[in-house]
């Protein structure tokens, strides 16, 4: 089996690995290239394109990088175009791959969707869209798989990787010792997001909130897990900018999930990292911040209640959602204050109930769609 595939970001690219171990478990000749991290590189995919140029998030931070795109999309077309895979596989990122999946599908190329764009939350505009560019999708969510059913598209829903793979809160104690930090005291995860438009934005507001959180308990110290080395180095500038005792903050290159097991509370953004967390039964202030045009745009567009995964699933606010202006140093510090010095004994239960609500076949039936579709399409079935 020769398939194309497209992961745009991080969460994506973990996915990804895991469909490819599947998939090669099921065909170990199993031949894969397009864009991927270096998860999926790991799996064997020919990336052809660094995954980073994809990683970008918001109305007006994708403006500035369309051209180029634009560009990477229509190279990516000729190329399975002039030499068509068994089928192609678009990892989440909508914005960019839903335009390529609709060429490619009208020239006869198979597409499957993995991860289902948020179109029952905003820009429900879009069906229409995906219903002519998806063959099949498969989404994590089982409430996402009813809504294209209503709809009459394709889908199964897998469940989500992470609710097989992650044990629930876990050994915080065993996880400190892994990581070589110190096992008494309260320790706070701080994660600002895996994309440079968010990390950047993002890494003032978790050192200031640090910082207020110290003046009001010099006990706390930090785990940052970061994604590259970029990254790293804005986190550490803005530790020194700010005059904070570096010493406070263990800061990783990844392990972001190694983090999440030894904090007994996670500040983070909103995204993907927000339903591990909520796997791992870790308490968590979600924030983000967009640029000024892109937020007003959203929040005309958005029609759910809730913007952090783990609220989204449990019909209501299990955790504190600060977004945009409401984002600063005193109230992002004070929900996390309270989520140390005052726990909910009933969150564990609520996150439980969510992981088990995940529970599927994960990558494994992924891979089972993937290449029974792939081979009806070779066979013309």
């Amino acid at each position: 089996m020769r398939i194309a595939i497209v992961a745009g970001e991080r969460s994506g690219d973990m996915l990804g690995a895991g469909l490819l171990r599947a998939l090669k478990q099921l065909d170990p000749d199993l031949v894969a290239e397009g864009i991927g991290g270096s998860g999926m590189q790991a799996e064997g995919l020919q990336s052809l394109y660094p995954m980073e140029l994809l990683s970008v998030m918001g109305i007006v931070e994708v403006l500035s990088r369309y051209r180029k795109l634009r560009r990477v999309r229509r190279e990516l077309a000729a190329r399975f175009l002039g030499n068509p895979p068994d089928l192609f596989v678009a990892i989440d990122a909508p914005d960019f791959n839903l335009g390529l999946e609709k060429i490619l599908r009208r020239a006869g190329i198979p597409t499957v969707h993995y991860v289902s764009p948020s179109v029952w939350a905003w820009r429900g505009y879009r069906l229409k869209g995906i219903q002519q560019a998806v063959t099949h999708m498969l989404t994590l969510f089982p409430f996402e798989a009813d809504y294209y059913r209503d709809h009459n598209l394709p889908v199964t829903c897998v469940g989500h990787p992470l609710a097989n793979e992650l044990d629930g809160r876990g050994d915080t104690r065993s996880a400190r010792q892994a990581l070589g930090l110190v096992a008494e005291g309260p320790l706070i995860a701080l994660l600002p997001g895996s994309r440079h438009s968010e990390y950047s934005r993002l890494t003032p507001l978790l050192v200031e909130s640090a910082a207020w959180l110290l003046q009001r308990n010099p006990a706390v110290r930090f785990v940052v897990p970061l994604v590259n080395p970029g990254a790293m180095e804005l986190f550490r500038d803005a530790i020194i900018r700010t005059k904070l005792d570096r010493s406070r903050f263990a800061l990783l290159n990844g392990q972001s999930h190694q983090a999440m097991a030894a904090a007994d509370s996670l500040i983070l953004a909103s995204g993907t990292a927000t339903l591990e967390a909520a796997i791992a039964g870790k308490p968590m202030v979600v924030v983000y911040k967009q640029a000024w045009l892109t937020w007003q745009i959203y929040r005309r567009l958005v029609r759910v209640k809730h913007v952090a995964l783990p609220n989204l699933l449990a019909g209501e606010q299990l955790v504190p959602e600060l977004l945009q202006s409401a984002a600063t140093a005193s109230t992002v510090g004070q929900a996390a204050l309270e989520q140390i010095e005052q726990p909910d004994a009933t969150l564990a239960n609520r996150f439980q109930q969510i992981r088990e609500s995940l529970r599927g076949g994960g990558n494994a039936l992924a891979a089972e769609v993937i290449q029974k579709i792939a081979t009806e399409g070779r066979t013309g079935g």
